[in-house]
């Protein structure tokens, strides 16, 4: 396999999930960076990579890789050790489940581009943030249990799976927005466990080459 470049936003999950999965196997990468804030996304150059103007993409010998969880799946099936995934179906289920609960229940709703469409129909901040803690609050609900059980260290386990993968950013970014967590307190130290791994550590937003600390 050649040469891995990642289209990336220091703060944003979806690439912070990508970072993760290419540290946890070991891979060396590139770091092309995409200023979200300023907009480069929905400029014509980066449209040329991903034409749906969104990190990360990935590029790997002339192919263009995107969204997140099929980012990393494709890493788990080109680069099986150590897996991502447990080799059991129904556990593989959970780690899904887990997962997705994260990519397409939480995230979605909070992420930059809906919170300016937010602010751009006049919502203010008060409300936004309580938009913002209702939909994590709702997802941890439901993932508190999960971890609660399958958890052993790790959110599903003894050792990062997808879930960590996508648990970190997401306690990253309720923590940004101040989300109480006391209510979750498996769910945060599988997190915290996770954010000391080496490799997951790397991945964190402040070292990342365009963090704005």
């Amino acid at each position: 396999m050649g040469r891995l470049l990642l289209h990336s936003a220091w703060r944003a999950s979806a690439p912070y999930r990508v970072r993760i999965g290419l540290n946890l196997k070991g891979l060396a990468y590139d770091y092309a960076p995409v200023d979200l804030v300023a907009g480069q996304q929905r400029g014509e150059a980066y449209g040329e990579v991903n034409a749906q103007h969104l990190v990360p993409a990935l590029e790997v010998d002339g192919q263009v890789l995107t969204q997140s969880l099929s980012i990393l799946e494709w890493l788990d099936e080109t680069y099986p050790d150590p897996p991502l995934l447990p080799k059991n179906p129904f556990d593989r289920q959970v780690v899904r489940a887990m997962s997705t609960i994260i990519a397409c229940d939480i995230h979605p709703v909070n992420n930059l581009r809906i919170l300016k469409a937010l602010a751009r129909l006049e919502v203010g901040q008060p409300a936004i943030d309580e938009w913002v803690h209702r939909w994590i609050g709702e997802g941890f609900a439901a993932l508190e249990p999960m971890v609660a059980r399958h958890g052993a260290g790790f959110a599903f386990g003894d050792a990062p799976t997808l879930a960590d993968c996508c648990l970190v950013p997401q306690v990253y970014n309720a923590r940004r927005f101040k989300v109480d967590l006391t209510p979750f307190p498996a769910l945060v130290r599988a997190a915290d466990m996770a954010a000391e791994h080496p490799a997951i550590a790397a991945a964190h937003p402040d070292n990342q080459p365009d963090a704005q600390v």
